[in-house]
C-alpha cells in the first residue's frame, strides 16, 4: 500500500473553491493501492494500472470491406462498362488468396478477407453482375474503395487506452482487438463506511421517538460501489468515545479509506471528531459551496479519512464535487471532469457572491424544443426526496449573484456523476 504525507490534507485558508480542493489534490494526493493482473473477462469496471499499447497494426492487413470483387482501378473504364474475367479462386476472411491477381482480371473477394497482391478497389456485389466468368462492372467507382487500409483502426505503437482508466464494455473490447488476454489494474480500494449519531436507526427496525432511519450511509455505499470500491460497512456506532476510537483504529488497519457522514463538529457528542485527531491529524476544508461546506479530511495513523456533511443532500453535493475526485485519485483512477451541459433557465434566484450553488432540477423542454431547467421547490439540505424527484443539478459559480428567467446555466446530470 502506497503512504501519503502525514500533512497532506492540511489547510490553513479560508473557505476553499472547488477548483482550489481539486488542484490541493492533485498535487499531493496518489493512488493508495497495489497492482494486479486480471484476465479480461474480469477487467470490465476496473482501473487499469499500464498504458496498454499496441504491439502491430490493426487490422494487421489491408483488407476488403464488402462482399464483391477485387479490382485493379486502372483497368475500369471511366464512362463505360467494364468487364473482367474472374482468376480462379476466391478470398475470405481467415482465408487469404495464394498468389497474385494480374492486370486485366478480378477476384472474388468476401468481407474482412486480406487484400490480395495487386488488386486496390474493391467493387460491392451488388453493384456488379457475373455472366460467362466475367464480372461486369458499372463506371463510377472510386479509386481504393472499399479497400480497409493496415492500421486503419490502431497503428503499431499507439497508446490505446491510458493508465488510469477505468475500463468499460469498448475498453476491454479494444484491450482484446489489440492482442492482451491480461491486464494489469489497480486493486479495488477498500473503504470502511460506518455512522454515528445514538439518533440514528437500522432501516426495518422499530423507531422509537425522536429517532431516524440511517438513509447517509446507504446512499454512500451506493456512490462508493458506482466508483469501484470494495465497501465494508461498519454499521451505525454508539456516541461513546472509546468505541469510536476503537473502531476506527481496527478500520485503520486493513482499509484504504475510512468514510462517514456527520460527527465532525465541536458538540459534546461529536467524538468522531477526537477520534481521528487522538490517531492521527484531522482538517477541516471549509468548501464555498451550497449545500455542504464542511468537510473532514485527514488520517487514522497513515490511513486517509474522509467525513462528510451529515444532512442527506449536502453528503451528496459534496460527494460529487469533492469526494469522487478524492476517491478516484486513491484508486488509481484519472479523475474525470464531469461534462455540464447549457440550458435555459427557468427560474429566478439570488444567491451570495464567492459561493458556488447547486440547485436541485428537472429539465422540460419548451414550446421552441430547447431545454429548460425547473427548480424543485423546496431546497433544505436534509430533504432527500428533492434529489429522488430531481435529474440533475445547476451550478451557479461563485461571481454570479442574481439569475433571471431566461439565463443560461450549467446543468449537471446526476448520469455524469454516477456511472
Amino acid at each position: 500500500m502506497a503512504q501519503l504525507s502525514d500533512d497532506c490534507f492540511a489547510f490553513g485558508g479560508p473557505l476553499m473553491t472547488l477548483q482550489q480542493a481539486a488542484e490541493l489534490m492533485a498535487a499531493r494526493l496518489q493512488p493508495v493501492v497495489e497492482t494486479e493482473t486480471v484476465g479480461l473477462m474480469a477487467a470490465f469496471g476496473r482501473i487499469l494500472a499500464e498504458d496498454l499499447v499496441a504491439l502491430a497494426n490493426v487490422p494487421p492487413h489491408d483488407n476488403s470491406a464488402v462482399d464483391g470483387y477485387a479490382v485493379h482501378f486502372d483497368d475500369l473504364k471511366a464512362d463505360a462498362e467494364t468487364r473482367l474475367p474472374l482468376v480462379d479462386g476466391r478470398a475470405a476472411a481467415g482465408h487469404a488468396f495464394d498468389g497474385a491477381v494480374p492486370r486485366g482480371r478480378a477476384l472474388r473477394i468476401f468481407t474482412g478477407a486480406v487484400m490480395p497482391q495487386g488488386p486496390d478497389t474493391v467493387l460491392m456485389q451488388e453493384d456488379c453482375a457475373v455472366e460467362d466468368g466475367q464480372v461486369v462492372i458499372r463506371p463510377g467507382i472510386a479509386r481504393g474503395a472499399n479497400r480497409r487500409k493496415a492500421g486503419e483502426d490502431v497503428k503499431q505503437g499507439a497508446v490505446v487506452l491510458a493508465r488510469g482508466t477505468r475500463l468499460r464494455a469498448q475498453d476491454v473490447g479494444m484491450a482484446a482487438t489489440i492482442g492482451r488476454a491480461s491486464v494489469a489494474v489497480y486493486r479495488p480500494l477498500r473503504v470502511a463506511l460506518f455512522s454515528t449519531g445514538d439518533e440514528l436507526r437500522e432501516p426495518g427496525s422499530t423507531l422509537p421517538r425522536g429517532a431516524i432511519f440511517d438513509s447517509n450511509r446507504y446512499t454512500l455505499a451506493a456512490l462508493l460501489v458506482g466508483l469501484g470500491c470494495r465497501v465494508d460497512d461498519l454499521g451505525i456506532l454508539a456516541d461513546k468515545a472509546d468505541a469510536v476510537t476503537a473502531a476506527l483504529d481496527k478500520a485503520a488497519r486493513d482499509h484504504d479509506l475510512i468514510v462517514t457522514s456527520g460527527g465532525v463538529s465541536v458538540g459534546e457528542e461529536d467524538h468522531v471528531k477526537a477520534a481521528v485527531e487522538s490517531l492521527g491529524s484531522l482538517h477541516v476544508w471549509r468548501l464555498a459551496i451550497k449545500p455542504g461546506r464542511p468537510a473532514a479530511l485527514g488520517q487514522v495513523g497513515r490511513t486517509p479519512f474522509l467525513g462528510l456533511p451529515g444532512n442527506p443532500v449536502a453528503v451528496m453535493v459534496t460527494f460529487y464535487g469533492l469526494a469522487r475526485r478524492l476517491i478516484q485519485t486513491l484508486s488509481g483512477a484519472v479523475p474525470d471532469q464531469p461534462r455540464r451541459f447549457p440550458v435555459r433557465s427557468g427560474f429566478a434566484h439570488r444567491k451570495k457572491a464567492e459561493r458556488r450553488e447547486f440547485l436541485r432540477a428537472r429539465l422540460e423542454r419548451a414550446a421552441d424544443g430547447t431545454l429548460v431547467a425547473q427548480r424543485f421547490a423546496r431546497d433544505g439540505a436534509g430533504i432527500l426526496s428533492s434529489m429522488v424527484e430531481s435529474e440533475g443539478l445547476v451550478e451557479l459559480p461563485e461571481d454570479l449573484t442574481r439569475l433571471e428567467p431566461g439565463s443560461i446555466v450549467d446543468y449537471l446530470p446526476f448520469s455524469e456523476v454516477q456511472r
